[in-house]
């Protein structure tokens, strides 16, 4: 019988057993009709449903007239039976919250014993019924207890909260009950910190735990729970100004910049920490949370609360902890949440070096939701000193303290120099006091000033990290079209110790007072006093300019640290003017699908993961360009010969390429005829990138694969017409090829650079890089390797493409001295 199961549960607790069996007593008839379920429930498994469902509503409405009407008393006994119901109801079909909620609402006259059945009842079956909406309603009574009822019940509203903190319901609706729950103890005791508030075993929380052991006082108590209210990203004013109140109170700001400290640099096992309960072994690493995910308001109050009470000593604290938990790091687990509120603080600091951190922070952090809250947080920085995001980012670059032409030290006789030389690498240099040069450190150096060298080699770190992040924002500012007073981009690009030395080798346009434009060689100074200053590119200038910088730099040696007389130029073509909305000009190409995702990432394309899963069969990777105003959408495709077999797809289709222009904070799609051409021509040039190296045309083992369904797309693209960037690479050939020392044995025919051997002629083509050997055009097969030989030529940009083309042209033109029995075979098969 069910009465008899209730009255056995209702003992469970004897200290409460005459509270359950009273209620019981008091609603027999509730009983009966809950027994009626049962029954009919269990008749339904063997006979028509459909009656049950007659029956039960029936049954159903039977109960919800009786409640209706139902006296205080037997209410609260109605109350307490449902919820034992509930907990022991074996076919888990009835839930009784529709009918518990409107009575405890209704209902007075509640008692500490009673309200203490209930806690005991919502926690005791927590994630079985309903445990967040039981206990949510269970709090409704508790509130109207008074004082002596609120103390009695306390140490059940101390078990609800603990059981609270260790479940996973909706992180919004724990930390709502959470609340209540801490202000009903409050309200009895000032100094309680409720168990589990404070994480026991996590090392960043022990300066608190310590400290409320020691030293409890309704002060810190207050500033704790305060802490753990914030469940947003960012507070209110109301939430910051309280903080500061209550740190003061609590004389807890040395406590707060402790516990942040640990944050950012304690380092868990897995046997042990913060990460201990929530560790995932993954090969020789245990992959943990910095927090748990139930303690993550209460963390990201400690970040707000060390930003503000800590100010500029918060920072570099700040800085570790975005790092580390903004992206996947060793034996550390992504933590979007405390990286952002990290991310948000820092802006709040109000140190200029705060400024550093986020600049360092855009090149460090690749997570997409990171990237907005950084964009938004130096929005908000640079409009408290009324300049752009844009210019508070140029101001911003860190400059490690370098002086225009390095910083040097002398130890042991020697000077040591880190500086920043020709195409914007980072050297140490030593030099003896016999005054030659090397770039390891000599043995008086090494031996005798070991930290110092060590403090040095750090610092050079640092600097080619700071060049590297400069390199690629200054080079998305080729799509921007941007322009600068003279003055301004002295001070912050001409002038600054790294990005100087990045911009110096850059070529830049200055207009004269007359509007004109005047391009200046990289090194050189503009003539006059110009106005104002942009970047050159070349879609801007005339065909005799650009043969003449590229014939200037290779003359002069000048290695640009990135392609930018070399650039590729893309313009609108009559077959995108007749698509109009988007572009087919690399669609239809078979590429090595991991290897483009990667290059997606490393080129800073957004783009979701093909795979056999929801949304995991179109692809779309998108870039900003152009200061962030308009968008490149790149359309990809699992390939037809996924098999269904792997759950990502081996190789991928390529297809349209569309663009869109920001509008507020939406987007919208454009017609590439209203694309300005430096954003056309810079998303282009990435899409072209990205087929040209993840293509299987460029695949030289492609062929060994026998009848592959490919095959005839691989001859195709391996020796067709020449892209955009191929033609450059021709173009750079041209002007190479007769400095070389087989300047009499190459020749260039359309689309393949010749190669007269002592064997054979060879033809290799300018795009793929792949051979074909004359008289009959059969393929060679050459593994990618570089030769010595071309690691001695000059070349006036990076271009591995090329470097492999000149790297097969010299083997090639010594044909009778290559020793690989594999070419040769090839090569002597057909001579």
């Amino acid at each position: 019988m069910l009465y008899d199961a209730l009255v056995a549960e209702s003992r469970r607790n004897d200290s409460l057993d005459d509270v359950r069996s009273a209620a019981l007593d008091r609603v027999r008839w509730l009983v009966d009709l809950l027994e009626r379920q049962r029954t009919e429930f269990r008749r339904s498994i063997y006979d028509d449903h459909r009656r049950y469902e007659a029956a039960g509503a029936a049954t159903r409405a039977e109960i919800d007239g009786r409640l209706a009407v139902c006296a205080d008393e037997e209410g609260r006994a109605a109350i307490l039976c449902l919820m034992l119901a509930a907990c022991l109801d074996d076919t888990s079909l009835w839930q009784y919250d529709a009918e518990i909620g409107p009575l405890i609402s209704r209902v007075r006259g509640w008692t500490p014993d009673e309200i203490a059945v209930m806690l005991l009842r919502a926690t005791e079956y927590g994630m079985g019924f309903c445990f967040a909406d039981s206990l949510g309603l269970v709090l409704n009574a508790a509130g109207r207890l008074d004082a002596d009822g609120r103390r009695a019940v306390m140490p059940w509203l101390r078990h609800a909260h603990t059981e609270l903190m260790e479940t996973t319901v909706d992180a919004r609706l724990r930390a709502s009950l959470a609340q209540r729950l801490r202000a009903l103890l409050a309200s009895v005791d000032e100094a309680h910190i409720p168990e589990g508030l404070i994480p026991a075993y996590a090392p960043w929380a022990s300066p608190l735990s310590d400290r409320a052991k020691t030293s409890p006082t309704p002060e810190l108590a207050g500033f704790v729970r305060h802490l753990a209210s914030l469940s947003g990203p960012r507070p209110t004013q109301r939430w910051r100004r309280t903080c500061l109140e209550l740190a003061d109170a609590a004389s807890a700001r040395d406590l707060v910049a402790d516990v942040l400290r640990a944050l950012a640099e304690d380092d868990p096992l897995c046997s042990g920490g913060s990460g201990a309960h929530t560790g995932l072994p993954h090969g020789d690493h245990c992959y943990h949370y910095v927090v748990h995910q139930n303690d993550g308001d209460l963390a990201r109050g400690v970040v707000w609360a060390a930003a503000l009470t800590g100010g500029p000593a918060a920072v570099r604290h700040l800085d570790a902890l975005a790092v580390r938990t903004g992206r996947l790091g060793t034996g550390v687990i992504e933590d979007i949440k405390l990286a952002g509120a990290a991310i948000n603080a820092l802006a709040e600091t109000g140190d200029p070096a705060s400024l550093e951190a986020q600049w360092r922070l855009r090149s460090r952090i690749k997570h997409r939701a990171l990237r907005k809250q950084l964009d938004t947080a130096l929005v908000t920085a640079a409009g408290k000193q009324g300049i752009t995001a844009e210019q508070l980012i140029e101001r911003s670059v860190p400059d490690h303290g370098l002086a225009p032409d390095g910083s040097a030290r002398e130890l042991g006789g020697h000077r040591v120099r880190v500086a920043i030389e020709e195409a914007a690498a980072v050297r140490l240099t030593f030099t003896r006091p016999d005054g030659g040069t090397s770039r390891t450190a000599p043995a008086a150096v090494k031996d005798g000033f070991p930290d110092e060298l060590k403090e040095l080699k750090a610092l050079a770190k640092e600097v080619r990290a700071t060049l590297s992040g400069e390199r690629a924002r200054v080079e998305a500012l080729m799509s921007a079209g941007r322009e600068w007073p003279y003055d301004e981009w002295c001070r912050h690009y001409r002038d600054h110790p790294v990005t100087g030395g990045l911009v110096r080798g850059l070529i830049w346009e200055f207009q004269d007072t007359d509007g004109t434009w005047r391009a200046v060689a990289p090194t050189a100074e503009p003539p006059g006093r110009p106005e104002r200053v942009r970047l050159w590119h070349p879609i801007r200038a005339s065909t005799d300019d650009i043969r003449a910088w590229r014939e200037r730099l290779l003359a002069e040696r000048l290695r640009q640290p990135f392609k930018q007389a070399f650039r590729e130029i893309y313009l609108l073509t009559p077959a995108e003017e007749e698509t109009g909305v988007y572009s087919n000009r690399f669609a239809a190409h078979i590429v090595h699908y991991r290897q483009l995702y990667a290059l997606f990432k490393e080129r800073g394309w957004q783009a979701n993961f093909l795979g056999r899963h929801d949304g995991g069969y179109d692809g779309e990777a998108r870039a900003e360009f152009g200061d962030g105003e308009w968008r490149a959408c790149f359309h990809h495709e699992p390939a037809a010969d996924d098999d269904g077999s792997g759950y990502t797809p081996e190789h991928a289709a390529t297809d349209q390429v569309r663009f869109e222009r920001r509008d507020g904070r939406r987007w919208r799609e454009v017609p590439l005829a209203e694309v300005p051409p430096l954003v056309f021509s810079e998303a282009m040039r990435d899409v072209d990138l990205f087929v040209g190296v993840t293509s299987i045309a460029a695949d030289p083992d492609w062929t060994d694969r026998g009848g592959d369904r490919y095959a005839g797309y691989w001859r195709t693209a391996t020796f067709g017409a020449l892209t955009a960037s191929a033609e450059v690479r021709r173009d750079a050939l041209e002007r190479i090829l007769p400095r070389l020392k087989i300047a009499g044995r190459c020749t260039l025919d359309g689309r393949f650079l010749i190669v007269r051997g002592e064997l054979r002629t060879y033809k290799i083509h300018l795009g793929s890089a792949n051979i074909l050997m004359q008289p009959d055009d059969s393929y060679l097969c050459i593994v990618p390797a570089r030769r010595s030989g071309d690691g001695k030529v000059f070349l006036p940009f990076e271009d591995d493409r090329l470097s492999l083309i000149l790297s097969k042209a010299f083997l090639l033109a010594a044909d009778t001295e290559i020793t690989d029995e594999s070419i040769l075979r090839q090569i002597k098969r057909g001579a």
